[in-house]
């Protein structure tokens, strides 16, 4: 069956003109349809976003029955970090912590979706993050996930995602996905001067921070970045749409 996945730092719903413009997230993310979202930076509570939890407001007004939410960082009112909205069931969820010492709160969100067609039903592991912003840092968080149990016990013929926000400007974790853990990466390009799909700076993006890595019994069909006008404006990343049939 044909699967579509979004990953998309929404940057909290406030746009490059610093407005809270969440119905333009609802615009790019309506026009790409994907089956399953990741998205990073969801506010909840918090007052530069209207106090609304941002993560069900989005499927409310896209339509997805399924949503996990995993908080990282409690602001003085509010708080915010990834979440998971699915069109399939949700059958198991784990927030995983990835901070380092006295570092931001960082996290790694897990989800088990239960992805049912014609063949019957199969489990999809997901795994939405969002890593630091030091290379060291980022070495040690993806070392934490390894050793997490959700992943510890995955085998490599088990259906698994690992995607969102990598902030790995230099792909220094590229080997240690693709070589170590036997992924393969969705949003590399074979073609062109950059290695990775750019993503940031949305209005005119250089770097590939945004990536979406995969094993098992996924085919890679096709991936791209937003085209939309508006997607250069409404966060200050741009998401990117991977599409894969599950076999």
């Amino acid at each position: 069956m044909r699967l579509r996945v979004v990953s998309y730092n929404i940057h909290r719903g406030i746009g490059l003109d610093r407005r809270f413009r969440p119905e333009r997230i609802v615009r790019i993310l309506d026009h790409h349809a994907p089956d399953l979202l990741l998205l990073q930076e969801v506010d909840d509570g918090a007052p530069r976003s209207r106090r609304l939890d941002l993560a069900r407001e989005l499927a409310r007004e896209l339509g997805y029955p399924h949503v996990a939410v995993g908080h990282n960082v409690w602001l003085r009112r509010g708080r915010y970090g990834n979440a998971t909205l699915s069109r399939f069931p949700i059958t198991r969820e784990r927030n995983i912590d990835l901070t380092i010492d006295a570092r931001k709160r960082r996290g790694c969100q897990h989800t088990s979706v239960l992805v049912e067609d014609e063949r019957g039903p199969r489990s999809l592991e997901v795994f939405n993050l969002h890593l630091g912003l030091s290379a060291r840092e980022r070495a040690e968080q993806v070392g934490r996930l390894g050793r997490a149990r959700e992943f510890s016990t995955l085998g490599h013929e088990a259906a698994c995602l690992v995607g969102g926000d990598f902030n790995d400007w230099r792909s220094l974790l590229h080997p240690v996905f693709t070589e170590t853990l036997r992924f393969s990466c969705a949003t590399e390009r074979h073609s062109g001067r950059n290695g990775r799909l750019p993503t940031y700076p949305a209005l005119s993006p250089t770097g590939g921070l945004d990536r979406i890595y995969y094993r098992g019994p996924l085919r890679l069909i096709g991936a791209r970045g937003c085209r939309l006008g508006v997607s250069r404006i409404a966060s200050d990343h741009l998401p990117v749409v991977v599409d894969f049939d599950l076999s």
